[in-house]
């Protein structure tokens, strides 16, 4: 069976690695940087467990830019291709997917062409009707950036939106990649499993948003705040995880997810979803006034990713503490040594460890690193756990 994925980022690098230990994948990306690291068998994504499947496994796996080449003769055409919010239009950007279904339609006649990527509810089968199909699916991912493949191998459920042959077939390909026996599996509606991916991903930004309005809290109250978190946590109906206090929700999916689940409302009353989605600008706001309360001369962000293991950027909290610094006329540097350039955000960015902590008085940290341990006095972080 021959699957083609399209898109080599963190969900689409992770399915072609995951499905290429039993069939022959063809990865297709627009990158031609990604596609010579793949073909390298070098991981253009940051996750430990790819790297090491890519060197040391047993895949039948080749990527190309050419997009004929990659779907001819697919049997699945899986789309991992990106969705960015976009403001303006307050829903995801779906252009990419709609342009690889369509192509797909022609190049590969006989294949299931399954989304991946994240889309809003009721897309499937609006893009069904729109291209005169039946043949396009959805089935979300719940993956962890970092831990993308681990996450594929050892998953916590399967959700496929369709009950046909080629919905049951699809499901089975992931059931039967995974390392765990009895992994639950769902056929549901294409509705009903795009709703599943932004339900849960909303639940976790509510989360991530409780426990950081109970440490703002805390804060604010000179209190405690891990005393109280442990104290709330050992309630087993609320559990002892996820509940690290950070700058704010961010990342690939949060931000997106929970903003377009949000606009999904439209028509609904609801105030939870929005409450959700302003909590996490209020955090911002209220961390950076605690910044600029230490009357701080030159501020150091220390790394823009946004946990540890990861190398993505995109809508991390620390840049909107960080932006929210800046426009007070607080000189700002920037320590990442996974970004290229001189300037981030008009911040000049700082490739000497040593140097860059000399620079900074106060040191943001979303995540704490044994990296700042000789300056532990300089560092803002509510990293209470040391967990992402």
């Amino acid at each position: 069976m021959k699957i083609c994925v399209v898109g080599i980022g963190y969900v689409g690098l992770s399915m072609a690695v995951l499905l290429a230990r039993r069939h022959p994948v063809v990865a297709l990306d627009v990158d031609g940087a990604r596609v010579r690291a793949l073909n390298a068998r070098r991981s253009p994504v940051v996750d430990p467990d790819i790297s090491a499947a890519l060197t040391g496994g047993d895949l039948t796996l080749e990527a190309t830019t050419d997009r004929a080449r990659a779907m001819r003769g697919a049997d699945f055409v899986v789309i991992a291709t990106p969705t960015s919010y976009d403001a303006d239009t307050n829903k995801f950007d779906t252009r990419t997917v709609e342009d690889t279904a369509r192509a797909a339609l022609t190049l590969a006649p006989g294949a299931a062409i399954v989304i991946k990527s994240t889309i809003p509810v009721g897309y499937t089968d609006s893009l069904n009707a729109a291209l005169g199909t039946d043949r396009i699916l959805f089935s979300p991912e719940f993956l962890r950036e970092g831990r993308a493949l681990h996450d594929n191998l050892h998953p916590s459920r399967i959700v496929v939106g369709s009950t046909s042959a080629a919905g049951r077939a699809f499901a089975e390909l992931l059931r039967e990649a995974a390392q765990d026996p009895d992994v639950p599996v769902l056929l549901t509606g294409p509705r009903e499993a795009e709703a599943i991916k932004l339900f849960a991903n909303t639940y976790l930004a509510l989360r991530v948003a409780f426990f950081n309005e109970l440490d703002s809290y805390a804060m604010a109250q000179a209190l405690d705040s891990r005393q109280i978190i442990d104290g709330v946590s050992l309630d087993p109906r609320i559990g002892q995880y996820y509940n690290n206090p950070s700058f704010g929700y961010g990342g690939f999916c949060l931000p997106k997810d929970t903003r377009q689940l949000l606009a999904n409302y439209e028509t609904v009353p609801q105030s939870l979803i929005r409450a959700v989605v302003e909590a996490n600008a209020t955090r911002k706001d209220y961390l950076a006034e605690q910044v600029l309360a230490l009357n701080p001369r030159h501020v150091g962000v220390y790394r823009l990713v946004m946990k540890a293991g990861s190398d993505n950027f995109r809508d991390s909290s620390i840049l909107g503490v960080m932006e929210r610094i800046k426009a007070r006329g607080i000189p700002v540097t920037v320590f990442e040594p996974r970004y290229a350039g001189d300037r981030f955000l008009n911040a000049p960015v700082e490739r000497d460890l040593a140097r860059f902590k000399q620079t900074a008085d106060v040191i943001l940290a979303n995540r704490l690193s044994a990296d700042l341990s000789d300056v532990a006095d300089k560092v803002f972080t509510r990293d209470l756990f040391g967990a992402d």
